[in-house]
């Protein structure tokens, strides 16, 4: 029998391989989000928190959804037995292009939405915005992710260690 692109059995598969794909994709998105989440809640809460001005909490938000998104990744390859450094290598081959789209999104989402940098952190403003911008971001670093995945690159350096 001569394999056809169009061939049902062909199309079967090809869905069951995008279906992983996705989920992957999806998986190491909530991974990402779970670091990014954690470091841009914390950051924007301070620099709201100290009134520090809108470009100094996005830094601040930024710097520290990078550090725990890492440090995340980090442990957990360490307890797969990498030393440190190692540990610091994959994690930056697994996260930064994710980190990175995530937190351009969801800073200009904070940024855009109007007077939500400056609503307070008593405001529904602040935490609507907040989570809608996280939303967004994980919607949109999904398909980066799986792109990546499909790659070998981005999470895939990760779970080649777990």
């Amino acid at each position: 029998m001569e394999h056809h692109p169009h061939h049902p059995a062909h199309h079967h598969q090809q869905s069951a391989e995008q279906g992983t794909g996705w989920s992957t994709a999806v998986r190491a998105t909530l991974h990402c989000l779970t670091g990014c989440a954690a470091g841009e809640i914390l950051g924007m809460v301070l620099g709201t928190a100290l009134g520090l001005h809108t470009g100094a909490t996005v830094a601040l938000s930024v710097a520290l959804a990078f550090v725990l998104g890492y440090a995340l990744t980090m442990r957990g390859v360490r307890k797969a037995g990498l030393p440190l450094g190692a540990a610091l290598r994959v994690a930056l081959a697994a996260d930064t292009v994710s980190i990175l789209v995530m937190e351009l999104i969801d800073n200009t989402v904070m940024v855009t939405v109007p007077g939500a940098m400056d609503a307070g952190l008593g405001r529904p403003l602040f935490w609507a915005s907040l989570l809608l911008s996280l939303a967004i971001a994980f919607a949109l670093t999904v398909p980066v992710n799986r792109w990546l995945i499909s790659r070998g690159r981005g999470h895939a350096a990760a779970h080649a260690h777990h």
